[in-house]
């Protein structure tokens, strides 16, 4: 039964031998799964943010919501670690409302007591079976409602696999959704179907580039990729964000090209909301604005300065 389910996940007219391995993946898969049910009852979910920034000012101009699961026993948990499960079972429901719900409250709260962050944007990714919810407009306009938050506050970010495959759906939800205020983005741009006859058809606002392309930046077929990126969103009046930022070449790179903003390692890690309230402080007083000098000034201060490739050395940093 392991080695049939592992053959189907490999695609059609395809076989697979049973190892002892595939048991041992699939009882974890099987407790992974039923400990995540019980971590939405025990509150071990939190939601951590990611800031967005400007690659021309050095402004940050919003905040990405990355859900992360510490675990009582097996500590923090990534997503690539438990979304695939919490997909295939339907928990990605439940978890992609609290956490709209979540980034919606905090995002208020901050604008409420930080002036600052009221021109900022508060980015959540919409999983795509959330999308495919027949009540997905009046899920997102409800939560809005109820934690206070402005419509244009917020930023959703949805694949094109759900554009491509839900078709003439997808174009009505989106259009409701944008007639709202909501702002929307094209995440992981170029790793799907990358069909250009579609993305004009749909109110979204910025293409996000995925990381992969951003790490291999440097070489000429993937600069090449990033350099048509940015120019099919001028032609379209989209704005470009990068993600996986990690070096200062990197960087130079993206702004020499025009991107507009970009989130990464190089700039922060995703923070807490304490950490990420205390980055938002020191931003307001200036203490950000040395950000693509050669080391990053105040809020995300690293513990020795970059080596010769502007990467961060691997340390642990702190926010001062």
């Amino acid at each position: 039964m392991t080695a049939m389910y592992c053959a189907k996940a490999l695609g059609k007219a395809q076989y697979q031998v049973f190892e002892a391995s595939m048991h041992t993946q699939a009882l974890t898969c099987l407790q992974i799964e039923s400990d995540l049910r019980r971590a939405m009852e025990r509150t071990e979910l939190e939601v951590n943010y990611q800031p967005i920034i400007s690659l021309q000012s050095g402004q940050i101009c919003g905040f990405e919501a990355l859900v992360r699961w510490r675990h009582p026993e097996r500590g923090l948990i990534f997503p690539s670690d438990f979304i695939p499960s919490a997909e295939e079972t339907g928990i990605i429901i439940q978890i992609d409302r609290w956490v709209l719900e979540q980034a919606c409250i905090q995002m208020r709260s901050w604008q409420e007591d930080l002036p600052v962050t009221r021109l900022m944007k508060i980015s959540v990714n919409l999983s795509c079976k959330q999308f495919m919810q027949p009540n997905i407009v009046e899920q997102v306009l409800g939560i809005l409602q109820e934690t206070g938050l402005d419509p244009t506050s917020l930023k959703l970010e949805i694949t094109e696999s759900v554009m491509m495959e839900r078709g003439d759906h997808a174009m009505k939800v989106l259009e409701q959704l944008s007639d709202a205020g909501i702002e929307l983005s094209l995440d992981d741009f170029g790793t799907g179907y990358s069909s250009l006859s579609y993305i004009h058809r749909f109110p979204v606002t910025a293409l996000k580039i995925d990381q992969s392309f951003i790490k291999r930046i440097g070489g000429e077929e993937d600069g090449e990729i990033v350099r048509a990126v940015v120019a099919l969103a001028r032609n379209l009046g989209l704005q470009v964000v990068a993600e996986g930022i990690e070096t200062v070449t990197q960087l130079n790179l993206l702004k020499a090209l025009g991107c507009d903003q970009g989130q990464g390692y190089y700039f922060s890690k995703p923070l807490s909301e304490k950490l990420a309230t205390r980055l938002i402080e020191k931003a307001a007083r200036g203490a950000f604005l040395d950000i693509f000098g050669h080391t990053i000034c105040g809020p995300w201060q690293p513990e020795m300065t970059r080596n010769a490739t502007g990467s961060l050395p691997k340390v642990t940093a702190s926010i001062g």
